[in-house]
C-alpha cells in the first residue's frame, strides 16, 4: 500500500491508461484517466458505445490491467497485486468487489441461492444465514431460491446476480449496464433495488450505463468521451431523466462542436 492513497476511498483510479491492439494499430480506451468514488457513493458512469465506460469498470475489478497508473481498493493497489499474485487478487476481489454484469454470468447448473452464496464459499468463508435470508426476500426471490437460472426470467436472474454481488458486503459493487437484457419496468426495479442499498446500507455502487433513466438513480455521473472524463454533475440538479438526458446530450455537443471549430 502506497501512503498516498487514502483508504477512506473506497475506488481509486489514478493517471490511469489502458490501450488495446487492433490489427496494426492501438486503441487507447482509457487516457489518463483519475478518479475517486467516495464511501457510500452511487457513481453512474455514461457515455457512449466506445467512450471507454466498460473498460473503466473492468480495470475497476482487477479483470484487466492498466498500461499506465493504478487502482487503489480500499488503499489496496490492486494494479500492483495483479502483478505479484493472480491468485490474491482473485481472493481479494471476491471478498471486497461485488461484480454485476448485463449477460447475468450465474453458473447454470447451481440453484439461486448457491449462486448467491458462490463468492463466499469460493473464499472458503462462512456465510451469513441473516444475509442470505435478508437479500432473497428483498430481491424477492423466495420461491425461485431452488430453481436454477433457466427456469427463471432475464429479472430474475439479474436479481440473483445483484444478491451475489451483495452477499459478501464488500468495499464497491461494479455493475455494467445491469439492466441492458431487461425490459424497462425490470430494469427500473433493478435500479431501485440498487439505490435501496445504496441508502440503506450505504453500500457504496458504481454503474456504467448509456441511459439517462439509469442514471438518474445515482447521486453523481461522470461522462466518458474516447476514453477522457468529459464532465461530473450531480444528479439532485435535475428534476427527472429527461432534463439529466439534455444537460448529458448538452456536454457531448459541445465538445463535439469545439472539436469541429478547431
Amino acid at each position: 500500500m502506497n501512503d498516498s492513497s487514502s483508504p477512506m476511498f473506497p475506488l481509486q483510479f489514478e493517471s490511469v491508461t489502458k490501450r488495446f491492439r487492433q490489427g496494426v494499430s492501438t486503441v487507447e480506451a482509457l487516457r489518463d484517466v483519475s478518479l475517486a468514488i467516495r464511501p457510500g457513493e452511487f457513481v453512474a458512469v455514461m457515455g457512449a458505445s466506445g467512450s471507454g465506460k466498460s473498460t473503466l469498470l473492468h480495470v475497476g475489478a482487477g479483470l484487466t490491467r492498466p498500461e499506465e497508473g493504478r487502482v487503489v481498493v480500499e488503499g489496496q493497489d490492486i494494479t500492483a497485486m495483479a502483478a505479484r499474485s493472480d491468485r490474491r487478487l482473485t481472493e481479494f476481489r471476491r471478498r471486497r468487489i461485488g461484480l454485476v454484469f448485463q449477460a447475468f454470468n450465474l453458473i447454470p447448473t447451481l440453484t439461486a441461492e448457491q449462486n448467491i452464496l458462490l463468492p463466499i464459499l469460493a473464499a472458503g468463508a462462512s456465510s451469513d444465514p441473516d444475509r442470505l435470508e435478508e437479500l432473497i426476500a428483498r430481491l424477492g426471490l423466495g420461491t425461485r431460491r431452488h430453481h436454477r437460472p433457466d427456469a427463471m426470467s432475464g429479472g430474475e436472474q439479474q436479481r440473483v446476480a445483484i444478491a451475489r454481488a451483495l452477499i459478501a458486503d464488500p468495499a464497491v459493487v461494479l455493475a455494467d449496464e445491469p439492466t441492458g437484457s431487461l425490459d424497462s419496468v425490470s430494469g427500473q426495479q433493478l435500479c431501485q433495488l440498487l439505490r435501496e442499498q445504496n441508502e440503506e446500507r450505504k453500500t457504496t455502487i458504481v454503474v456504467v450505463t448509456h441511459e439517462p433513466h439509469v442514471a438518474i438513480w445515482a447521486s453523481r455521473v461522470v461522462v466518458l468521451r474516447d476514453g477522457r472524463i468529459l464532465d461530473e454533475f450531480e444528479t439532485g440538479d435535475f428534476k427527472d431523466s429527461h432534463s439529466l438526458a439534455a444537460h448529458y446530450h448538452e456536454v457531448v455537443d459541445v465538445v463535439s462542436a469545439a472539436e469541429v471549430a478547431s
